[in-house]
């Protein structure tokens, strides 16, 4: 079994660990009535629908 010759550094474990941490955009589609952008599978917030149906009532 290898065993590490020398302690390894905090900066290094950290820097490790942080390279899994990146955050993300968050993902964007047009909605198919008003073409405002939205968050995919939610209710459009600017008109209130969600799949061709009006759930919320719009602005």
């Amino acid at each position: 079994m290898g065993v590490p010759k020398r302690r390894a550094s905090k900066q290094r474990g950290r820097q490790r660990r942080a390279a899994n941490m990146k955050l993300t955009p968050p993902v964007l589609v047009s909605c198919p009535q008003c073409r405002a952008l939205k968050m995919p599978h939610h209710v459009c917030p600017e008109c209130g629908y969600y799949k061709a149906r009006e759930v919320l009532a719009g602005k």
